[in-house]
């Protein structure tokens, strides 16, 4: 076999860690720095220690904090304006966070519009502007990932994607997930478990990628309900967040399959947690996906501590149920139908994670799967 890995950023992990990125930023060079961090994270006060670190080494400070959700253009091209001048992106968050970051670290070094880039139109500067990435949900690896997600005017999801949005420096601080609420902690972890699986099992996967997969399997597998059940346990909050770290180091190399085209194909319809979807989408076709019966199934299955592929159908549903996932989609989509489900599901942009999952995934397939999520409409 033959293979590839792209580069991984310089990873820093510690309680605490996050105190450090002033010296970071200015071992870096920068001297003036745009902070991207999550509305909520703000308002805790962590947007003025942050800036407080970084004007203590010289660095001047503008914060862009007004978004929620999935980035939209609109967000973009707000986080591209207070951007003008800047030499560092510093991105504190989940996975919209880190990702607007990364895209207006290149916007804003080649004054091009996000679209410019969507879905690889053209190539992306090569000069970015420096990045130092804080993730605080642990589950969408963003801070490893040359994927970068996010709304375009029509609503729908758009990637931009390049080494050039990776990271300069990840810092990775389980203090920083301690207050994540449970539910959050559950969705997210949830995510990076099918990234990392997804990634161990599609047509893409190879040996250097599962390294980082398995060993992500087995973290979070061993970790996730703990870090729910008893929110303030440092210890498996730093095994999920490091988790979901290596699962993106999986995905950038090997992508995702059938969970996250129904978890991008929701989203397409109507506002919905990422890492719920990607939840619900993951136990209604894993049944399905283990009859591939592959080698890479039956690995990643005892990299979960089970024995076989053939038990993770009930090894997944028996996750969800001790962590408390409820299955059920918000009240949005009862206005929707399975067909509409599955036209997203078919769409091109959607189309490269049907190709990667191991088992050809045919129009039938994507009705019937369309069909058992929309259920979970009902009466919500």
């Amino acid at each position: 076999m033959q293979f590839s890995m792209s580069f991984i950023p310089e990873i820093r992990f510690g309680e605490n860690i996050h105190q450090t990125l002033g010296l970071a930023a200015r071992t870096l060079g920068a001297q003036r720095a745009i902070i991207v961090i999550d509305i909520f994270l703000a308002q805790s006060g962590l947007s003025e220690s942050v800036t407080k670190a970084l004007e203590q080494e010289g660095i001047r400070t503008r914060v862009l904090s007004e978004f929620t959700g999935e980035p939209k253009l609109a967000h973009l091209h707000a986080a591209l304006e207070t951007a003008a001048g800047c030499d560092l992106v510093v991105g504190i968050g989940g996975g919209s966070a880190l990702d607007i970051a990364k895209i207006v670290a290149c916007c804003a070094a080649s004054d091009r519009d996000p679209m410019h880039y969507a879905l690889g139109a053209n190539p992306l500067p090569k000069n970015p502007l420096k990045k130092i990435l804080v993730p605080t949900t642990a589950g969408t690896g963003s801070e490893t990932s040359a994927t970068n997600i996010f709304s375009g005017p029509e609503g729908k999801k758009l990637w931009i994607w390049g080494a050039e949005t990776k990271a300069d420096l990840v810092l990775l601080d389980p203090a920083l997930t301690m207050t994540l609420p449970a539910n959050l902690t559950v969705w997210c972890g949830l995510d990076a478990f099918v990234h990392a699986f997804e990634a161990a099992t599609n047509r893409n996967t190879h040996s250097g990628a599962q390294f980082y997969a398995h060993e992500a399997l087995r973290l979070i597998t061993n970790a996730l309900e703990t870090a729910v059940k008893e929110p303030g346990n440092l210890e498996a909050r730093g095994q999920v967040l490091l988790g979901s770290c290596l699962a993106g180091v999986a995905i950038d190399n090997c992508g995702t399959a059938i969970a996250h085209n129904i978890s991008h194909a929701l989203a397409g319809l109507a506002p919905v947690h990422h890492g719920l979807a990607t939840a619900l989408g993951f136990e209604a076709t894993i049944g399905w996906l283990v009859e591939a019966d592959t080698a890479d199934l039956d690995r990643a299955a005892r990299a979960c501590g089970v024995d076989k592929a053939a038990e993770l159908p009930a090894f997944v549903s028996e996750l969800m149920d001790r962590c408390g996932v409820v299955r059920a989609l918000p009240r949005t989509f009862g206005a929707f139908r399975a067909d509409d489900l599955a036209r997203e599901m078919k769409a091109p942009e959607n189309q490269p994670m049907r190709r990667s999952t191991i088992r050809d995934v045919m129009d039938a397939d994507i009705d019937r799967f369309a069909a058992k999520l929309m259920a979970l409409a009902k009466g919500q």
